[in-house]
């Protein structure tokens, strides 16, 4: 793996990215839109309701966006030959998928910025962790769509069918990840289930951030899980990288 080829590989895509003026609006503006409209669904009601359950939304509003606009671009790669020419070069598949995945860090690391300060800032939503631990789970999470996005891009021949994975393999996290009922109340099949797939340790990171004042032994534990989840699938997509002969 060579740095001078990630970097490159990560400065095209960036290129790319920003002469995508829509894509960057799906990216950057529309979570905090998401987040605005449901301040408003629970306008009603008490707004400790709302503070309780932004943080953990936003723990998952840049996962999902990352994943869809990830898994469609690099199928996008995959579709059109750009993948194929690529690794006619001596650029090893690690250098293809970690350089996709510095590129759409930094656009992960901009939504989570605008998105925590629309929450913490404009919606008035307030955190017994403070800003930084939000803002830090907020990024490993759209981190970890993006990995996945990377990773399920493979399987997928279209990018309906890229859209199509979401559902597919979001929705059941979102359903048994503790947002709607605590997990402990579950089927034990469910929470076996849900033990296993990482949407669940990045809401539980964002509960962490909400209900305790200092920095948690459990909320290292679940950032820790949540990384290791993006690891493991940034080396299974360059696995699934064929490389032209």
């Amino acid at each position: 793996m060579s740095p001078r080829k990630t970097l490159a590989t990560s400065q095209r895509v960036l290129q790319q990215l920003l002469h995508d003026p829509r894509t960057l609006a799906l990216v950057l503006l529309v979570p905090g839109i998401l987040m605005a409209i449901l301040k408003y669904v629970f306008r009603s009601e008490s707004s400790v309701l709302f503070n309780a359950i932004a943080p953990m939304i936003l723990g998952i509003f840049p996962l999902v966006m990352m994943f869809i606009v990830t898994s469609i671009a690099t199928l996008r790669e995959r579709t059109i030959g750009t993948l194929d020419r690529l690794m006619t070069f001596p650029m090893s598949k690690l250098d293809f998928i970690f350089g996709y995945a510095l590129a759409f860090a930094a656009l992960a690391f901009l939504q989570a910025i605008v998105a925590s300060a629309v929450v913490l800032g404009l919606l008035g939503v307030t955190v017994l962790g403070g800003t930084l631990p939000v803002l830090i789970s907020a990024v490993i999470a759209a981190l970890l769509g993006t990995a996945l996005g990377l990773f399920m891009s493979a399987f997928a021949t279209s990018e309906f069918q890229a859209v199509q994975f979401m559902p597919a393999f979001i929705f059941p996290q979102l359903l048994v990840c503790g947002l709607f009922a605590p997990r402990e109340h579950m089927a034990k099949a469910l929470q076996w289930f849900a033990d296993i797939m990482p949407l669940t340790y990045s809401v539980d990171a964002m509960k962490q951030v909400t209900i305790h004042v200092q920095w948690t032994g459990t909320l290292t534990r679940d950032l820790l899980v949540v990384a290791g989840y993006c690891l493991a699938a940034l080396i299974l997509g360059a696995v699934t990288i064929r490389r032209q002969e």
